[in-house]
């Protein structure tokens, strides 16, 4: 096998060079499927009757469909509600907590910002000490957030990581321009909107999807701090279900077709597909600027 160089001649490869390239193929392979192999068994689960999760260990493709376990999910809770829910709670805290983080991390990357270090100081002590779940309770009542989602965005405004990360991004952005803008009459405000916010949509797509992972997935807080249960977001409806699965009677097998009611086995497989599915689609429209936005705020300080 022959690779061309930069000058455009072609490079012969040794021989122990191509089985290095196989070995490294086949290793990347085998950890790919890995990853894909179990969730694509737990949704042919979803579709699949009780006798075949019974007989077979493992399968991609289901012989007999069966939609069972997602129409006792669909009617069992108010999924669509709790989807409507879950995604306003995603995008509205995943907003608050990009403009905050934004908004803070900027002036710590100045170097000539004034208490810079003592501000970093405390940031980092967060990441270290937390007040516990019963005095942030305690608090949260006290100012009347309990059963609101504020209860779920305030707290996670900055995250001190995800602040950390876009500081050193924005420590890496080329000051010539920002001291272009300035000279051009350009205000701070108006140097950070109109020149480093366009620079900086790798950190920005990446540290979103963390953020947004993050509220999409929260179950704990959202179990203590919300009591309404119209409030609930898919996590919640999603618990609700599964611990309801193990009651489906003989009575609920008539609502069904000939495959019967949906295995307790099936319903949770349909439930992971309902919570996880929305989430993935947004993956692929930050894909090109997660690596390059991890890696560029995290390797430099």
């Amino acid at each position: 096998m022959a690779e061309k160089s930069k000058s455009g001649k072609k490079v012969q490869r040794s021989l122990g060079d191509r089985i290095v390239d196989v070995i490294i193929y086949v290793v990347l392979g085998l950890i790919a499927l890995s990853t894909v192999l179990p969730f694509l068994y737990v949704v042919a689960g979803s579709f699949a009757t009780d006798k075949e999760l019974t007989e077979k260990a493992f399968f991609i493709i289901p012989e007999v469909w069966s939609l069972n376990a997602y129409k006792y999910a669909i009617n069992t809770a108010n999924i669509l509600r709790g989807l409507r829910n879950s995604i306003i709670l995603t995008v509205l805290g995943t907003f608050l907590c990009m403009v905050f983080s934004l908004s803070f991390a900027y002036p710590l990357s100045k170097k000539h910002f004034r208490g810079r270090n003592v501000i970093l100081n405390m940031v980092i002590v967060t990441m270290l000490f937390g007040g516990g779940m019963i005095p942030s309770y305690i608090v949260y009542t006290a100012y009347g957030l309990y059963d609101t989602y504020w209860a779920l965005i305030l707290p996670a405004l900055i995250s001190p990581f995800n602040m950390i990360i876009i500081k050193n991004f924005f420590q890496d952005l080329p000051q010539e321009l920002e001291d272009a803008a300035y000279m051009d009459g350009c205000t701070d405000l108006g140097t950070f909107v109109k020149i480093v916010l366009p620079l900086s949509k790798p950190v920005i797509a990446s540290i979103s999807l963390f953020y947004g992972v993050g509220f999409w997935n929260d179950y704990f807080s959202s179990m203590i701090y919300l009591k309404t249960p119209e409030k609930y977001p898919i996590q919640i409806q999603l618990r609700s279900i599964i611990l309801l699965t193990s009651k489906i009677s003989e009575v609920a097998m008539d609502y069904y077709d000939m495959n019967g009611a949906p295995p307790d086995k099936a319903v949770k497989m349909a439930c992971t597909v309902i919570a996880t599915v929305p989430i993935l689609c947004v993956y692929p429209f930050v894909q090109k600027y997660f690596t390059k936005g991890v890696m560029v705020g995290a390797v430099k300080g």
